[in-house]
């Protein structure tokens, strides 16, 4: 019994051992495949990685490009947004001439942001004078207008050598920019929009 107890513990250990053997054989085996595995995975994320890295900047470049164009097209909004200021100006003085007045001058008087301008023409009597002030007044267009001058001079019609009494006048206004909801504008990109 003695020599037989020895051969069980003998013969269990060594199974032991030989399952322990085995059990980490096994797990060799499987780190080993796993490990295969995560190394492609690993490769696979690395070329991935590398492939958004250009898209990524390639994104960035476009949006860059895209930021600098948008920029652009504001600049040239705003500079084509000011560019009809005088065909504005002078096709409101001109509805707003009454018969028997005529201009013989117009010019801008200041710089800036608020645009002021004088006009100096001729006027048949001091009611037409009044009616082109308050025409004036009324344009969207038109504010602030002043009768600077007038006075009644004698003018000499052709070479008929007749002369008749006029009055000479300036006026001084400014330009004022009416509000966007008067005014048709049509974008530089996309359909036009209407307003008055």
């Amino acid at each position: 019994m003695g020599g037989l107890g020895r051969d069980r513990w003998v013969l269990g250990s060594t199974v032991v051992v030989v399952a322990a053997a085995a059990v980490c054989g096994w797990w060799f085996t499987t780190v080993n495949s796993r490990t295969a595995e995560i190394q492609v995975q690993i490769e696979e994320a690395r070329a991935d990685s590398a492939r958004y890295a250009d898209l990524i900047q390639q994104n960035d470049a476009l949006m860059a490009r895209r930021d600098s164009i948008a920029q652009r097209v504001e600049i040239i909004q705003e500079i084509d947004g000011d560019r009809y200021i005088w065909p504005h100006i002078m096709d409101e003085v001109a509805r707003a001439l009454p018969d028997y007045t005529w201009l013989t001058e117009m010019l801008q008087v200041s710089l800036g942001d608020e645009l002021q301008f004088r006009i100096i023409g001729r006027v048949g009597n001091t009611f037409a004078l009044t009616q082109f002030g308050e025409n004036l007044e009324a344009s969207l267009f038109i504010r602030n207008v002043q009768l600077i001058t007038t006075e009644q001079i004698v003018e000499e019609i052709g070479e008929s050598g007749i002369r008749r009494a006029v009055y000479q006048f300036t006026m001084e206004a400014m330009y004022e920019r009416p509000s966007v909801e008067f005014l048709e504008t049509v974008p530089l990109f996309g359909s036009p929009s209407s307003g008055l």
